[in-house]
């Protein structure tokens, strides 16, 4: 036989995040209708992005440059995550860590430059 009790816990933690979740979502909706902050009216209700109305399809396709400026952000925001521990431990490691790390700053600082050789953070 198996012994449901020590499911018991798991049972209780996630009715406690259901019931959470539930009161997070719908109890400022009952309290705003409650209290008369519900007034929905034809600004409230538009749609819209980056302070302004869209001009034209929102299924149009992006500028490739917006694409080329996300991917150079992930990878430098990679690169300060990988940075960070080893700044903490660099002197605990040896010669060898340190001499990896700058192969790998130097890689991304020639990415860098080839970025910006090919135009990818000139914006027009």
């Amino acid at each position: 036989m198996v012994d449901l009790s020590q499911y018991l816990p798991i049972l209780l933690f996630l009715g406690v995040a259901l019931a959470l979740s539930t009161a997070f979502v719908f109890l400022p909706m009952f309290v705003a209708r409650l209290t008369g902050a519900h007034q929905p009216n034809e600004q409230k209700l538009s749609e819209y992005e980056c302070g302004f109305p869209a001009f034209e399809d929102p299924r149009s396709q992006f500028d490739v440059r917006f694409y080329l400026v996300a991917i150079l952000f992930i990878i430098f925001d990679l690169e300060a995550a990988f940075l960070y521990p080893w700044a903490v431990s660099v002197f605990s490691l040896g010669w060898t860590a340190w001499f990896s790390m700058m192969i790998f700053i130097g890689e991304l600082a020639l990415g860098l430059v080839y970025a910006w050789k090919k135009g990818a953070l000139d914006w027009e």
